[in-house]
């Protein structure tokens, strides 16, 4: 098979084109194009009739709704005005009362500094001088109006031709103030907040706070790390408070100043004007000449790319400050979102079509004759079909297949289904392009996927956009289901445990065994995200049988195993729990044999699989994996699904499939409610209803919690056996302690 080529992907701090669900125009400033999103808002490229830019920050209408959203807002609006510094970004214009609200902030084209330190490298000493000196004297005018800024970090800082500008107020407090902080909410950006940010002690969060954030800037911009690593954010808060800063690399004079900056207590740090006057008196100036060449051209190209933007066309605004555009409706964008295809259809009615919402398609519009009612819909499936999981991808699509052919055979059905496939091949970075051919076909009802976290991460904004439910029965991530604020998830249905869930019930399972006093477990952060929510579960899970692990934690890709396990067995570990991923898992199994260790031995999600079998050979025999799927073999309820799926496939049916045949029989069952019902297969209400379910399917039961989580149990025990996994039964919902362990023994 020969390989695909790349696809293209935008550069960094490129424009992106506006949606058709885009407003074209807000409170005087016509929107050229996207300059990014999220959960919140979007924040838009917009150009006055004068021809100045800014950058126009609009909030989702949902997002205003909210209780408390506005004064929060507003107090964004008003900190940031009330800063008067040439070094900080000005507010020029916003409306905190629209319906949704928006704030106008002068554009910079330059790059932040973390994209700028991460494309080219560490700035020079002089560079960094300067770019503290700026800096320290924006925050000296954001303390001097009795704020704190709260979330100084590389991202925030823009760097310009004629110097840095500190930008987002949205988190700046009034000094003292915690009216709309609680008392244990930690805010900032976790390795570069203080230890009393870190701790959430409120009360004590003041400018010292900034200027400890501005340490941490300096020493990241000299460096190109930060002072206190990187990685999951429980061990970086640790860090912070606790341990020193590594400032290997900052240059020698500004190592005093940069130590004092990042002082554990807040009283021996100078204030930022200190700072400011101890860094240099030399500025920025009107040239270039302050940063390296290579920034010198990525802010020339943006620049450039500005200058290039078209010319704004005679379609009147208005003027109106908080004017929305027209709305579109949700199959019209679906339609138009597909871009020059669906223009180059033509005129007539397929044109017309594409522009009507789903009620006026069944009738008739300005004379025209309606499309004829579709009596076809398709169900999606997004997989890694040949990439890391691809044996997981693979037989999620088997199960998705025969779920759907299995409804199409039948003789009353009230519609036929279709199921498009598409491969992610496990890569985040061309997710979004390869879930276009998903997000944009108005026929397309549900998804099943994605196979992985990552991807699912970065998919999850597209298919809400969409309005598509997403159902995946393998990736575990919490986030995805999680929510910032007040906002809930209405687009993803899990239909197994999160990684903490899984956690805590690999815990449970490991006190089944009698005699286990003090397990030995080990996070290794070669996929952070999933280790350190997986040791917090086997945290917890130990503490409810209380048991005290003893643990430790490794850097991705570790390849010492033998020293670090010897280190933990001699600390007297009687049982080892492997919070990591296959690679690892595999060297973990190799050097517990080599020193002859016989205690039990457990891992989890990320290690079930062929390849732990393949790779450590004998080593893996022994180990207890927990995963969350059933065996459809053990499961009596498979029985008509197993031979169904050898008739098809002429193969006993592989992990994951039988999972993901259920889910798509639930949603097909769903779907054929409503067309008996009277109505016709639709996205809208589909994902409040399959929550709702209570299903009983070939591999057991489901139902889901309001947000979208799987309900309690889930996760399933195997054990390596004469190389295969040899099912045990379902993980415990409650632990054995160790008073019962001892009865037992």
């Amino acid at each position: 098979m020969s390989p695909t080529a790349p696809q293209s992907r935008p550069e960094p701090g490129a424009l992106q084109p506006l949606l058709p669900s885009d407003p074209s125009a807000i409170g005087g400033y016509r929107l050229l194009g996207r300059l990014g999103a999220g959960g919140m808002g979007v924040v838009y490229l917009g150009r006055t009739a004068a021809g100045e830019l800014a950058a126009v920050k609009v909030t989702h209408a949902d997002q205003a709704d909210q209780p408390d959203f506005r004064a929060r807002f507003r107090r964004e609006v008003e900190a940031a005005r009330r800063v008067s510094s040439p070094w900080a970004v000005p507010v020029i214009g916003a409306d905190p009362d629209a319906p949704e609200p928006w704030m106008a902030t002068a554009f910079v084209a330059g790059p932040s500094l973390g994209e700028a330190v991460t494309a080219h490298g560490p700035l020079p000493e002089r560079s960094v001088r300067l770019l503290g000196w700026s800096v320290a004297r924006a925050l000296a005018a954001v303390h001097a109006a009795g704020l704190v800024h709260r979330d100084v970090k590389p991202g925030n800082v823009l760097l310009a031709v004629d110097g840095p500008r500190l930008i987002d107020f949205g988190i700046a407090r009034a000094t003292g103030e915690t009216a709309l902080t609680a008392t244990d909410m930690v805010v900032g950006t976790p390795g570069f907040l203080a230890p009393e940010q870190a701790e959430a002690r409120v009360d004590a969060i003041g400018p010292p706070a900034d200027v400890f954030a501005l340490g941490g800037l300096l020493a990241y911009a000299a460096t190109g790390r930060p002072p206190f690593g990187t990685g999951a954010v429980d061990a970086l808060m640790y860090r912070t408070v606790h341990d020193e800063p590594d400032l290997t690399g900052v240059p020698e004079g500004l190592l005093d100043l940069v130590r004092a900056c990042l002082a554990k207590d807040p009283g021996a740090r100078p204030t930022a004007a200190e700072t400011g006057v101890r860094l240099t008196e030399d500025t920025p100036g009107d040239g270039a000449d302050w940063l390296p060449a290579p920034v010198v051209r990525t802010i020339a190209e943006r620049s450039a790319r500005m200058l290039a933007l078209p010319e704004i066309d005679v379609t009147e605004t208005g003027g109106i400050t908080g004017q929305e555009a027209p709305k579109r409706s949700r199959r019209g964008f679906l339609l138009l979102a597909s871009g020059a295809a669906v223009l180059a259809v033509g005129s007539g009615a397929a044109a017309v079509w594409a522009g009507r919402g789903e009620d006026e398609a069944d009738g008739k519009e300005g004379g025209r004759k309606a499309a004829p009612p579709r009596t076809g819909w398709t169900i999606g499936v997004l997989a890694d079909l040949s990439g890391p999981a691809k044996d997981i991808g693979r037989a999620q699509e088997r199960g998705a297949r025969l779920a759907v052919e299995q409804f199409n055979a039948r003789k009353d059905k009230p519609f036929t289904l279709g199921l498009k496939v598409v491969d992610d091949r496990g890569d985040s970075a061309r997710a979004l392009e390869s879930t276009k051919a998903l997000t944009t076909d108005p026929g397309v009802l549900a998804v099943l996927g994605p196979t992985s976290d990552a991807v699912a991460q970065a998919v999850i904004p597209a298919f809400e956009e969409a309005g598509i439910p997403l159902i995946t029965v393998s990736a575990g991530y919490n986030l995805l289901t999680l929510r910032a604020g007040a906002a809930r998830n209405e687009t993803v249905l899990r239909a197994i445990p999160n990684h903490i869930s899984a956690g805590t019930h690999l815990a449970f399972a490991a006190t089944l065994l009698p005699g286990i006093r003090r397990p030995g477990v080990l996070e290794d952060r070669t996929e952070d995200h999933y280790s350190w929510q997986v040791t917090g579960g086997v945290r917890f899970g130990f503490g409810q049988a209380g048991i005290t692990p003893h643990f430790r934690v490794v850097p991705a890709r570790t390849r010492a195993y033998r020293r670090v396990l010897g280190e933990m067995i001699d600390a007297g570990i009687d049982a080892y729990i492997h919070c990591g991923v296959t690679e690892t898992a595999v060297l973990a199994a190799r050097a517990l044999g080599e020193l002859g260790f016989t205690g039990p031995r457990f891992t989890g999600q990320a290690v079930f699989g062929q390849e732990f079998l393949r790779q450590a050979g004998a080593a893996a025999e022994g180990w207890f994996v927990c995963a969350p799927v059933a065996d459809p073999a053990t499961q009596k309820s498979a029985a008509s699904f197993s031979a169904a799926h050898r008739k098809r496939y002429g193969a006993a049916p592989a992990y994951y499939a039988g999972e993901s045949y259920d889910v798509v029989t639930m949603t097909i069952e769903q779907l054929t409610a409503q067309a008996k019902a009277g109505g016709k297969p639709a996205r809208k209400g589909l994902w409040a209803a399959l929550r709702k379910q209570n299903y009983k399917g070939a591999m057991g039961g489901y139902n889901f919690t309001e947000a979208g989580d799987l309900g309690m149990g889930g996760t399933f025990v195997f054990a390596v056996q004469n190389g295969a996994y040899k099912p045990i039964g379902s993980a415990p919902l409650l632990p054995r302690k160790p008073e019962k362990n001892d009865e037992k023994a």
